[in-house]
């Protein structure tokens, strides 16, 4: 399970509890399903102005949060690491949403089961920001 510290709320996508570099990374890997850091740098390039070292480093934070795995491969120039996702898009997305629920139910107790419980037995309402 991802572990979420933070969320924004004022963030939509995976930018509510990811950095936007972190965002376009992990979504690169998710279409990619494996790359080295140059392979990811030439991908996000065209679309966005990014330096190879802040790839790298993004991919550090992800690596280091449990989102992606990396293996080492010895090629030309030395070793590199291969970036891959831990999981797929929809298993990520349960996962943050499972931290969140759970860590409100840790600090909000009975009434947030309560509330989930009332709420979900409402008819659900038509999707949009609010």
């Amino acid at each position: 399970m991802v572990n979420v510290d933070k969320v924004r709320f004022n963030r939509s996508g995976y930018e509510a509890v990811l950095s936007p570099l972190e965002n376009s990374i992990l979504e690169a890997l998710w279409e990619k399903k494996k790359a080295k850091v140059r392979e990811l740098h030439a991908h996000l390039k065209p679309r966005k102005d990014i330096a190879l070292t802040s790839i790298a480093v993004g991919l550090d934070r992800l690596h280091k949060k449990g989102i992606v795995s990396r293996e080492v491969e010895n090629g030309q120039g030395g070793a590199h690491y291969i970036y891959y996702p831990c999981t797929s898009k929809q298993e990520f997305e349960k996962s943050v949403l499972e931290s969140i629920t759970n860590k409100l139910i840790y600090n909000f107790g009975d009434i947030a089961v309560n509330y989930f419980n009332e709420r979900f037995a409402e008819p659900r309402p038509k999707r949009g920001r609010g």
